[in-house]
């Protein structure tokens, strides 16, 4: 049948056809005659050629081929149109019979029911239901077969993807040999995988004819046409044992589903990935198929020239043709020959150009916009990390870095990973190249959960990352807005894992209740809210009651490197102490029994270590709220327990270990501090101290817990104990001699040259029963238990600070005239900028520290605030319930309303301005503080002191007396000369730039690109910028007892349970004395202390810090860590500047200077209530408080007892003369 002849249609062709038939002929009739196959000399309609290997006619089945492929598109295309058109006939023919019956019925209406009975209008579907309903059956579940919807239909899908991609792998392989060839089916392997691939496309392709709606626009859909010109040739193959390569090119068709494949896979999600891959797949099969079909034509010729003008082309060879074609570059090393080649080029050229300009610049276009930094993070193992989010620039980062990996610190072991949906500019991204061995960033945000997977905050582990930090843009226009952005990340974050451990910034205090909403916010956990207004504020505010705490404190949490300084210059005291940080560490069992002051004196004079407070375990938790208490320089009534962690002040993490490995048997005759480490000896679980406390609990036959003699709590498991250490031969009294012998040997860490120097003055707390408590909870004395008023309330409900019932803001407002005849001294003027459209401030955190509890009522410094009364209103209601509070409307760039206010008196001006970030020149963003300052600093005043005398820097110590020859006069109280000038005026003005700090001393000479913490104006704290608080957030992560000691140091004793309460009602509430609350007040607080008149005016004159630190310490209780100083007190001039700056720790042989003002933490003074003549003034320039007081408030009548009858007739006089309250 292969040799039948069509002779009719030859003779009747055209003259192309029939010359290539007789070239047939001529052909065969110059065959060898010896041939196995004898050839007619008929017309033939099938060329043949000697390049086919296994027939030796030399003929091309080629047409066969692509005959079976023909023959099967046009038969089921004839037969589908058809059956289209005898559809379309049968319903014309059975709807105008319808229409005819119908007709019948209208002109025979009765004829219908003539039976009696009427038709069910259901009965003519009920035939073919059956049917209809299985082929609809059928045709579902072919559907859901072929469009993934089941894991059988995905599987299936991708499946018959894969095996297209096959078969398209064997045509590559396959194109290396001749077009046609001769294959036996049983041999070649490649075609019988070929062969079943084709089977499974061959019933694929019957479940989506069987789920095609339209069959007619199925059978045209690309898809079809791949399968029937790839399919048909196969089983033709098997057939003739012959294979044509032909047009299987056309599988590459298939890698258009490519992107469909993936979205059923889940791997491509978003619209710019899918529009890449789409675009990438249908320009790579356009190319492949097009190679195909050009590899096919010049490697068989054309038909017509009896496929004599071939030439051998690889397939590849083609590819690069297509390509450099479709870039109009054609280099001309390759070209077609063949006439249908070149015509096939003519088109594709066309369309392949026009694909090329407008595919290729797409595609690099989704390319390039894809996220640089859109991976994601693998964990290492052995190594944490934390996320850090939130506002991300590059102050913002450099600052948190040079904190984070600062080299004081132990090694950071700990690789940080930015989160931000913006990617980096230039500057930024080359920040986190200088640090790409520990910071990694990636574009994205914390509120899309497939980013938080990114960079594993999936959590499996709660190793996985350590916390998650979120940083807040403190130049906002709007901190609200910012603030509740940072809140929803902490919503989200905690959403994905409510574990995860998390620090954010807070702009508003307000806005810290929102945090308690949150029901996996948990503090107690490590989740911590950084607020900067509130921190702000308190930093500002302990400035008011100490000129330059601020800077320490600032300095003491921030990481310094130290700066060594040759010249004496006020630079090289005050970088040294900057070096200083603070750090937390357990203390050794060597401690373990000893009093803190005992403690802290061994520290700073054997390890050369500052210890300020320590986290106290009580046995009984006075609060639900707090678990652990941070005891800052308690007095000798807590004794140090085993595991209590201390925190230091030092230069670096190592020196702190000292505390840590410091052992009494191995270090006690060690003076170089530096070799004190991790001794070989082997400690007893429990130290020798704590035994003989026990074994004097057995004596007694006391609990361990009532024994008299126990001083610290020592818990441990006595039948163990007495298996350890027999206690039989212990006595009470060698017991107790022991114990004041072990007692009393650490105290004596004094030189006899210092002892001597220290005047062999004992402790005074041993001497005075009420220093001596064994319980935080008791009330010393009986003055506490006298101002227990069950009918009037005093204190808020916490008892941490002062409160009075709410006032109505027209009670407090000052007029002008009404200030200048209020005599105002010792008191603190705040000088705010805003209007009724600026950002709130929190004035309520700078006056909170102002009115703590542990000063006495007639301590407290009367608060003036000067500036807009519109904006003062929206802040009075956070202030109504706080004492000594007034208002004067005006501005601050006003000298009358500032000479009104007695400004030249005042202890302290505080200049704020709510306006700050509505400016986006930073440059300007402080103007209003910068002209407030230089306009206070200018201005003149007059010698009005007279007989107001204001109290100089400094303090009565608590437990001295006034009256004492020993004691007289007594420091604190020497006068000082009347202010003329205003640069003398203490001033703290708070900025936003920290680079306008260089306007605020015209007298300085530092560089605009200093940093601030190396300029005059913050050494001397004169400046604060908030800034500086950047570096709690990496100090609380990796200690978050810092943030609770900083906020016990500043805020004057917020507390978590006072935060649940401003939540609740915005508002402090009132609460009656109980000996709990007034417990609260029995706390630590900072003050200045003079050197140049008191007890300690031998050691100002030239002796050392360490001695004054250790006289202090020990006769007062008081905590020394620093020292104010005047700027040119190292120069032997007569005429000084009176600018001071801080210095941070001294060393102990530091010389001290009479004008010095020493930085320390004072007990709280339980006698200062009762008698005027013990009173104890805080800070500097305090004047007499009876005169301070009756200048702004009345003084309830339980604290006016002591008053002389003349002094009370002044005062009531006075009054009178007073409009307001």
């Amino acid at each position: 049948w292969l040799m039948a002849g069509v002779g009719g249609a030859g003779r009747n062709g055209n003259g192309s056809y029939g010359s290539s038939c007789r070239m047939s002929n001529n052909i065969n009739l110059n065959k060898n005659p010896d041939s196995s196959v004898s050839i007619s000399k008929m017309d033939l309609i099938i060329p043949f050629s000697p390049d086919v290997p296994c027939d030796n006619n030399g003929q091309r089945m080629w047409w066969a081929f692509l005959a079976s492929s023909m023959v099967t598109f046009f038969g089921g295309l004839f037969i589908i149109l058809l059956w289209r058109t005898l559809k379309y006939l049968w319903t014309v023919c059975c709807h105008c019979n319808i229409k005819n019956k119908e007709a019948q019925k209208v002109n025979n209406p009765m004829n219908s029911q003539a039976d009696g009975q009427p038709k069910n209008p259901n009965d003519k579907d009920d035939a073919p239901a059956s049917e209809v309903g299985w082929m609809t059956s059928v045709k579902d579940w072919a559907g859901v077969m072929i469009s993934a919807q089941t894991l059988t239909g995905r599987v299936l899908v991708v499946l018959v993807f894969a095996l297209s991609i096959g078969a398209l792998g064997i045509y590559f392989i396959d194109s290396s040999d001749p077009i046609e060839s001769c294959q036996n089916f049983y041999k070649d392997f490649t075609l019988q995988i070929d062969m079943a691939f084709n089977v499974f496309f061959l019933l694929y392709f019957g479940l989506r004819f069987i789920a095609a709606n339209d069959k007619l626009w199925f059978w045209l859909e690309v898809n079809s046409v791949v399968d029937f010109f790839t399919v048909p040739p196969v089983f033709v193959s098997v057939y003739l044992n012959r294979s044509w390569l032909g047009l299987r090119f056309l599988r590459a068709l298939r890698l258009i589903q490519f992107s469909e494949i993936l979205q059923f896979l889940n791997i491509l999600k978003t619209s710019n990935s899918i529009k890449l891959v789409n675009l990438c797949s249908i320009f790579i099969s356009t190319w492949l198929t097009a190679a195909g079909f050009i590899h096919l034509v010049e490697n068989s010729g054309d038909p017509w020239e009896n496929f004599q003008n071939s030439q051998p082309l690889s397939y590849w060879e083609c590819v690069y043709l297509l390509m450099v074609t479709m870039s109009t570059v054609g280099y001309g090393d390759v070209y077609a020959r063949t006439t249908l080649g070149r015509l096939f080029m003519v088109f594709f050229i066309l369309g392949g150009l026009a694909m090329f300009a407008s595919y290729v610049p797409e595609i690099i276009e989704l390319i390039g916009n894809r996220k640089k930094y859109g991976g994601s993070y693998s964990a290492v193992n052995g190594r944490k990390h934390i996320v850090v989010c939130g506002h991300i620039t590059l102050e913002s980062v450099s600052n948190f870095l040079k904190d984070f990996l600062h080299k004081d610190r132990d090694d950071v072991n700990v690789e940080i990973v930015f989160l931000h949906n913006i990617s980096p500019n230039l500057e930024l991204e080359a920040l986190f190249k200088r640090h790409f061995t520990q910071v990694e960033f990636y574009q994205g945000s914390v509120l899309n959960p497939h980013d938080l997977a990114r960079v594993k905050h999936i959590f499996l582990c709660f190793d996985s990352a350590d916390a998650c930090l979120i940083l807040a843009n403190k130049y906002c226009a709007d901190p609200d807005a910012e603030d509740a952005s940072n809140i929803m990340r902490v919503i989200s974050i905690k959403n994905y894992h409510p574990k995860i451990r998390i620090i954010t910034q807070m702009l508003q205090y307000h806005n810290k209740a929102h945090l308690l909403n949150i029901p996996s916010w948990n503090w107690k956990e490590g989740d911590d809210a950084i607020c900067l207004a509130e921190l702000k504020a308190g930093f500002i505010a302990q400035s008011c009651l100490a000129q330059g705490l601020s800077t320490m404190l600032a300095n003491l949490f921030s990481m310094r490197s130290y700066i060594k300084i040759e010249e004496d210059t006020w630079q090289k005291y005050y970088l040294e102490g900057v070096a200083n940080e603070m750090y937390t560490e357990y203390l050794s069992s060597a401690f373990v029994g000893l009093s803190f002051p005992t403690v802290c004196e061994l520290c700073y004079v054997k390890l050369k270590l500052l210890l300020i407070a320590v986290e106290y375990k009580t046995e009984q938790r006075e609060s639900r709220f707090v678990p652990l208490r941070i005891l800052i320089n308690p007095g000798n009534h807590v004794k140090m327990q085993e595991g209590t962690l201390g925190f230091f002040i030092a230069s670096d993490a190592k020196e702190v270990k000292r505390a840590f490995f410091y052992c009494k048997a191995c270090h006690d005759d060690i003076t170089d501090p530096k070799r004190i480490k991790k001794c070989g000896c082997k400690r007893t679980k429990m130290s020798v101290y704590k035994r003989m406390k026990l074994a004097c609990c057995f004596d007694c036959g006391h609990s361990e817990r009532d024994c008299s003699c126990m001083s610290g709590s020592v818990h441990s498991n006595m039948d163990s104990l007495q298996r350890a250490f027999p206690l039989s031969s212990v006595s009470v009294h060698d017991c107790s001699t022991s114990l004041r012998a072990f007692e009393d040997e650490h105290p004596s860490t004094l030189s006899p040259k210092k002892k001597q120097r220290n005047g062999g003055m004992r402790n005074s707390p041993n001497c005075s029963p009420k220093m001596m408590r064994h319980d935080p909870l008791l009330i010393p004395g009986n003055e506490q238990i006298e101002n227990m008023d069950a009918n009037v309330k005093r204190y808020d409900s916490t008892g941490m600070f002062h409160w009075c019932p709410s006032k109505d803001i027209e009670k407090v407002i000052l007029t002008r005239s009404e200030a200048s005849m209020t005599v105002l001294s010792g008191h603190v003027v705040v000088c705010i900028f805003g209007d009724v459209t600026s950002a709130l401030v929190g004035l309520r955190n700078l006056v909170m520290p102002l009115r703590a509890s542990n000063f006495h009522y007639h301590e407290l410094k009367p608060i003036v605030f000067v500036g807009s009364l519109d904006y003062l209103r929206r802040e009075w209601e956070t202030l109504h319930n706080f004492p000594k509070v007034s208002i004067l409307p005006g501005t601050p760039l006003s000298r009358a309303d500032l000479r009104a206010v007695n400004i030249n008196l005042c202890d302290m001006c505080v200049i704020l301005s709510a306006n700050q970030n509505n400016i986006d020149d930073a440059s300007l963003q402080d103007k209003e503080c910068i002209l407030a300052t230089l306009n206070i600093k200018s201005m003149q005043f007059d010698d009005t002191i007279g007989v107001l005398q204001a109290n100089s820097q400094g303090f009565t110590p608590p437990g001295m007396d006034r009256s004492s020859a020993d004691n007289s006069p007594v420091h604190g109280l020497v006068r000082q000369a009347s202010i003329t000038t205003g640069s003398n005026i203490p001033i703290i003005t708070e900025l936003v730039n920290d680079s306008n700090v260089q306007f605020l001393d015209q007298d300085d000479d530092d560089d605009p690109d200093t940093e601030l913490y190396l300029t005059q104006p913050f050494a001397c704290g004169t400046a604060f910028a908030i800034s500086v608080l950047d570096s709690l957030m990496s100090a609380t992560y990796f200690n978050d007892n810092i943030l609770t000691l900083i906020r016990t140091l500043v805020t004057g004793g917020a507390t978590p349970e006072l935060e649940g309460l401003l939540a609740e009602e915005n508002a402090l509430r009132g609460g009656y004395s109980t000996p709990q609350t007034l417990a609260n007040r029995d706390r630590c607080r900072v003050a200045q202390l003079a050197l140049y008149d008191g007890p300690f005016a031998d050691l100002g004159d030239g002796g050392c810090y360490g001695d004054l630190f250790c006289k202090a310490l020990k006769t007062y209780n008081m905590l020394c860590f620093g020292i104010y100083r005047l700027r040119d007190a190292h120069l032997s001039t007569t005429s000084q500047c009176t600018k001071r700056y801080v210095i941070t720790n001294p060393p102990y042989d530091f010389e001290l200077v009479p004008t010095d003002l020493i930085f320390c933490l004072m007990q709280f003074d339980h006698n200062a209530g009762q008698s005027r003549a013990s009173l104890s003034h805080s800070s500097h320039s305090s004047h007499s408080s009876s005169k301070k007081s009756s200048s702004v408030h009345s003084i309830p009548a339980t604290n006016r007892q002591n008053r002389s009858s003349k002094a009370r007739e002044a005062r009531d006089k006075q009054k009178k003369e007073m409009v307001y309250r």
